[in-house]
């Protein structure tokens, strides 16, 4: 029996995902493929496309979810960061993994109001509130100071432009055998070119369709 796979959390993730799977996704409409690439990777238009992106909920998929969760207990992960917190369905995931590996420390960052509310009701609703400390505004202010001296586990799911400057802010903190798992990276070449470097400070790979998982080894 694990927190992820039992009440509350369990009915609590299925009635999320529904919610998320019939919101329609249109916030890109009128958008051409260029343009859409081109706001995904400005360092200087983020908050612009994440305020027209409020009202989706921008969720890990259930696999993503299920591997967020796995890694974090096979690591026995105890201080987690994630970079965008949206509605909190993958909060939910590494918050469940702290839990059932004896408590820790979850902290998340979301610059968007309305989500950090509805996150906060998410995390009370599957019993996890007391594992998280949600950071209200510009990650680049929220995770720059008051960090953990050690981090086990880094989650990028924010704006992909961003990847390379929270990185930036974590790495610090991020042990070796340390875990970074940044959804949709390849919005973020310049993260991609940083963690893939021959004779760098992380091994990373392509994992699943649309995740790069790495470890820190220096």
């Amino acid at each position: 029996m694990t927190t992820l796979t039992t009440a509350p959390l369990a009915s609590l993730l299925d009635r999320l995902f529904a919610q998320a799977n019939a919101t329609p996704d249109s916030a890109f409409a009128g958008f051409s493929g260029d343009e859409r690439e081109r706001l995904m990777r400005s360092k200087t238009e983020y908050l612009d496309l994440y305020s027209r992106l409020k009202d989706l909920w921008l969720p890990v998929s259930r696999e993503t979810g299920v591997l967020l969760y796995m890694l974090a207990r096979n690591s026995r992960a105890r201080t987690i960061i994630e970079f965008g917190t949206s509605l909190g369905i993958s909060t939910l995931h590494l918050a469940a993994a702290l839990r059932d590996n004896g408590g820790g420390r979850l902290i998340t960052t979301e610059f968007e109001p309305s989500k950090v509310a509805r996150a906060r009701e998410h995390l009370e609703a599957g019993g996890l509130a007391d594992l998280v400390d949600i950071r209200e505004g510009d990650a680049l202010k929220t995770l720059a100071a008051g960090l953990p001296a050690q981090v086990d586990l880094l989650l990028l799911d924010g704006a992909k432009s961003l990847y390379p400057d929270i990185l930036d802010l974590v790495e610090g903190s991020l042990r070796p055998g340390s875990l970074i798992v940044a959804d949709n990276a390849d919005h973020s070449p310049e993260y991609l070119e940083r963690v893939r470097a021959s004779g760098g400070a992380y091994l990373s790979v392509p994992f699943a369709e649309d995740v790069e998982l790495s470890m820190r080894i220096r």
